[in-house]
């Protein structure tokens, strides 16, 4: 985890950088941030993990599983489009509604050290609508920094009991996150991160209805949704 945020920070470092600007240059589309209205796309990178919590020892009856994790982050993707409204000079309401597509494994670890040989793949298809308040700074030529805040309704689509475990489709999840508003001749071009943290329980405790798939869910209390999100904008 550490390895994959330390990577995309190294990125947007360099995307600053890269964005300084420079007193020979000219300011590209010098009105953009006083329109009232703007619309685009974005596409993104994503991330998906679990915050996991364990069932009470003694509350786990006829299962030797007792421990769960997410190892390994898988790649996923993010599209949708861009609705900006201008509030005042530092603020914009952006709604961003789309789709993402990620993968979470969860692997389970008996008492005595045995993993299983194959973890429990846990798809997801979700149907989203980011509100953000974005908090703009001062604009450096053809450079802008900005901070995101608000929150992201999603609707898992994939939402199966064939997983060995059985998830809520609904979730509400706080954002918060960083960018840079780059300023090209024909569209502007923003590089942001941003992390998606879930506030609701997202495992159902009736799970599959399988005798096999018992031991899965038992040994499991909570299950809370983390997001990792690196995002293109075109504007």
């Amino acid at each position: 985890m550490k390895k994959v945020v330390s990577i995309i920070l190294f990125i947007l470092v360099c995307f600053a950088l890269a964005a300084q600007p420079s007193k020979r240059r000219v300011p590209n589309l010098p009105s953009f941030d006083d329109r009232h209205l703007n619309f685009g796309f974005l596409i993104g990178l994503n991330t998906m993990d679990f915050r996991v919590v364990h069932a009470n020892p003694s509350d786990v009856t006829g299962t030797e599983m007792r421990y769960a994790d997410v190892v390994n982050l898988n790649p996923g993707i993010n599209i949708g489009m861009v609705t900006s409204f201008r509030l005042n000079q530092y603020l914009n309401l952006r709604l961003l509604p789309g789709i993402s597509f990620g993968q979470r494994d969860l692997h389970f670890i008996s008492n005595d050290g045995e993993e299983d040989r194959w973890p429990l793949e846990v798809k997801s298809t979700f149907i989203e609508c980011p509100i953000l308040i974005k908090f703009n700074g001062a604009r450096m030529t053809n450079a802008k920094p900005y901070l995101v805040a608000g929150v992201n309704p999603r609707f898992d689509l994939a939402k199966s009991k064939k997983d060995g475990i059985l998830m809520r489709p609904f979730d509400l999840y706080w954002e918060l996150g960083a960018g840079i508003d780059s300023y090209m001749s024909y569209f502007r071009f923003s590089t942001e991160l941003k992390i998606s943290v879930g506030m609701l329980n997202v495992l159902s405790p009736e799970g599959t209805g399988e005798p096999e798939d018992v031991l899965y869910t038992n040994v499991l209390d909570r299950l809370t949704s983390r997001i990792f999100v690196l995002t293109f904008y075109f504007e």
